[in-house]
């Protein structure tokens, strides 16, 4: 589904010129959770941009289903990001003084998609997501972070997207809450066969994923795999 092909990303200030991502290359099949972890400054978000379709490569190619997308149109790149994209962050961007159910409605009101069928989608997104239905009409600033984060999935989930990115998406929880909003994105993962991007620097948070794509100094050192056994993940590779 997503491959990136010698991928290089440079940045230039003046006569600075300073290179972010480095021969990078992967594959990442339908249906998989993957997370790519590295620390701060190792180009993992440069490489999240570039999947998310935010950013394009400065030389190699990035493609999805088999269509290189590094030579797109800044048009071209948002309606792919409309309808194949589903974005999770870490600061939720929820509306605050807006309903949970408005909140999710917001990506098919920007696709014109009539009143009924947005609701009945968003209703399913949110049930997929696990929020529970007796807070739906309660407006996003009354709800507790672990609350905002699964409504944040769920507007991600709301447009069927091919793929769910998600950046540092426990960053502002405390680990019991980030932990139960981990738990929703293996879910979606091993019941609906969501294919999954995670970004972080914990590994604890990474391992909730099947694979792990290391990353350091803008290029990828490792590439780990995962399996499941009671619920506790071991190293395969």
């Amino acid at each position: 589904m997503l491959e990136g092909k010698n991928i290089n990303k440079t940045y230039q200030s003046g006569d600075i010129e300073t290179t972010v991502l480095k021969n990078i290359n992967f594959k990442i099949n339908t249906g998989e959770f993957v997370a790519i972890m590295g620390p701060s400054g190792s180009g993992k978000s440069t490489l999240m941009n570039i999947i998310g379709c935010l950013d394009t490569p400065t030389s190699g190619q990035y493609l999805i289903d088999n269509q290189d997308v590094s030579t797109f149109s800044d048009d071209e790149l948002a309606e792919l990001r409309t309808k194949k994209i589903g974005f999770v962050f870490q600061a939720f961007n929820l509306l605050p003084r807006a309903t949970v159910l408005r909140n999710v409605t917001l990506p098919l009101i920007y696709a014109d998609i009539e009143k009924e069928e947005r609701e009945a989608k968003a209703k399913k997104a949110l049930t997929d997501s696990a929020f529970p239905e007796k807070f739906w009409l309660h407006h996003s600033n009354q709800l507790s972070g672990g609350m905002m984060q699964r409504v944040a999935i769920a507007r991600a989930l709301v447009n069927n997207p091919a793929l769910i990115l998600a950046d540092e998406p426990t960053g502002n929880l405390d680990t019991k809450t980030g932990q139960m909003v981990l738990e929703t994105f293996q879910k979606l993962h091993t019941e609906q066969g969501r294919t999954i991007v995670l970004i972080t620097h914990e590994r604890y948070i990474a391992e909730f994923a099947q694979r792990i794509i290391h990353i350091r100094d803008g290029e990828i050192i490792k590439d780990e795999k995962m399996n499941v056994k009671n619920n506790n993940f071991i190293v395969l590779k």
